[in-house]
């Protein structure tokens, strides 16, 4: 869905618990980005928004946003955070739309504009698995979250007396032959056939479906999972910049 906006620069912003994303766009094309831990991302924000002028700024914030509001605000910046009440390229379906994460709003809006028209599933892997489908009449239907990799480990580690607190390192064999092998093996291929699962679920239900994965995990869960499917590291801040620009034309 490509909506013909010249002259626009626009600069979003994605605060997650840990992380502290953002990107410049122009014209809709993303120019420049960052991904930075919250603590450090801030200072170099306030450089980002020092040197340049935004048309629009859009935030969306999952973690903590004052520090970036804060900022925002001294530099006499006009903004607008993300939620239920956002002007938005879909229907939202969602019984209870004021209850539904901006994450997952950005994500769906990204969707639309990448592929109009389309059956489209998003699937954002970072601290939940969260599975987000929108249908060819650009309606949002909902989804489901599941723990995702690093809360699987903790969770193990945490809730038990004796499993380690472990990371995912590389693809593990199905069988594992120690303690380690075992979780690496049980959580990694655990999630992977999860997400196998309701990508073939969607797929049987719903022909010429497009599947999208991003996330901070995309890169290493895309190593586990069939071809046809879209790795999309900067999915979330395209959204933003398309319900800035869908903004912009009502």
């Amino acid at each position: 869905m490509v909506i013909e906006v010249a002259h626009m620069t626009n600069l979003a912003i994605d605060i997650g618990n840990t992380r502290l994303k953002w990107g410049v766009f122009k014209d809709q094309n993303l120019i420049s980005k960052e991904d930075q831990s919250v603590t450090e991302g801030i200072s170099v924000l306030k450089k980002v928004v020092n040197d340049q002028s935004f048309q629009q700024i859009l935030v969306a914030a999952t973690g903590n946003s004052q520090n970036v509001v804060t900022l925002l605000q001294e530099n006499g910046l006009s903004f607008k955070i993300l939620d239920h009440t956002t002007g938005i390229p879909f229907k939202n379906r969602y019984k209870t739309p004021h209850t539904l994460g901006v994450d997952r709003i950005a994500l769906v809006a990204a969707a639309v504009k990448n592929y109009p028209g389309q059956h489209a599933l998003v699937i954002d892997a970072g601290t939940c698995v969260t599975f987000d489908f929108k249908n060819q009449q650009e309606e949002y239907m909902g989804g489901s979250i599941s723990p995702g990799l690093s809360m699987r480990f903790k969770a193990l580690h945490h809730f038990t007396e004796k499993l380690p607190l472990l990371t995912a390192e590389e693809v593990p064999d199905y069988i594992g032959k120690n303690t380690a092998e075992a979780i690496q093996s049980g959580v990694i291929q655990g999630i992977s056939h999860e997400i196998k699962g309701v990508i073939e679920w969607y797929t049987d239900n719903y022909p010429g479906l497009k599947v999208i994965l991003t996330g901070g995990d995309a890169l290493f869960l895309s190593k586990t999972l069939k071809n046809g499917i879209f790795a999309h590291q900067n999915f979330l801040l395209e959204g933003l910049d398309h319900i800035m620009v869908f903004n912009t034309t009502q």
